[in-house]
């Protein structure tokens, strides 16, 4: 959507989305407009401010307001092995073909939220024995999630499809709360990163950024799968969520593999 037609929609929030990009580089409107302006809404309201301009204007002045505002934003919810047979299909069919004539892996998990799908992916690759051997990074563009995926504490309902010998060997009762096995805190390098507007490394054997790319515009998703594609190896996959199929993967050099993973080409 135009500037133009935001403007008309609404100048109060078209307002806020040039002001946020200006002082934050997050633009709003690479966002579906009617879900994020909802969710906004509610959260301004909430506040107690008028408009979306003075919500603006606090979240500047006051930080754990504007914290609030990119935990909404961002939708930070997620699960351990969230769709556990994509997981298996990930352990058992993947990750032996991305290692074939490799020792170590380098896997990114975009977008990753409060750590549960990297810490996914951790245990998977501890499983096979190969961790050790694999970097993995994690990037979410909301400090807050990233401190609690560093902290590693988490409710039993993030575990509920975790299976039960895994779940025993990596999580540790902690009052009201699991804690994850440190080793997994260790082989997880976690840091911050804006998809739309910062550059991304190179040569990935695996990228996960699952769930994420159904809040954004078609503009804004044909602009990071290229980059998602670009920074995987030949041979390299991508592994998307299950309400974001990808209709015309060769455009992005990519082929389907299996349901929700994707090929580079060679």
């Amino acid at each position: 959507m135009t500037d133009m037609e935001l403007g008309q929609t609404d100048p109060d929030y078209t307002a806020f989305i040039r002001k946020i990009k200006d002082s934050t580089g997050i633009d709003l409107a690479q966002y579906k407009e009617a879900q994020m302006k909802r969710r906004l809404t509610t959260l301004r309201n909430k506040n107690g401010f008028p408009s979306f301009v003075s919500f603006y204007d606090a979240m500047m002045r006051e930080k754990p307001l504007f914290y609030e505002f990119l935990d909404r934003m961002t939708i930070n919810v997620s699960e351990f092995w969230r769709n556990p047979n994509r997981w298996e299909v990930l352990r058992d069919t993947i990750l032996p073909q991305l290692l074939a004539g490799k020792q170590k892996l380098k896997l990114w998990s975009a977008a990753c939220s409060t750590g549960e799908e990297p810490y996914s992916l951790a245990m998977i690759l501890d499983g096979k024995e190969i961790l050790g051997n694999c970097s993995i990074t994690a990037t979410d563009i909301d400090d807050g999630a990233l401190a609690k995926a560093k902290e590693g504490r988490y409710l039993e309902r993030s575990l509920k499809d975790v299976p039960e010998q895994v779940a025993s060997k990596y999580f540790k009762p902690d009052g009201a709360m699991f804690r994850v096995d440190d080793r997994l805190k260790q082989a997880v390098k976690f840091q911050k990163q804006n998809l739309l507007l910062d550059r991304f490394e190179d040569n990935y054997d695996l990228i996960i950024c699952r769930n994420v790319m159904i809040y954004f515009t078609e503009e804004a998703k044909h602009k990071l799968y290229q980059k998602f594609a670009a920074s995987l190896r030949p041979g390299g996959v991508l592994f998307v969520g299950s309400t974001e199929q990808i209709f015309s993967p060769n455009q992005y050099d990519l082929e389907s593999t299996e349901t929700f993973f994707y090929r580079k080409k060679a």
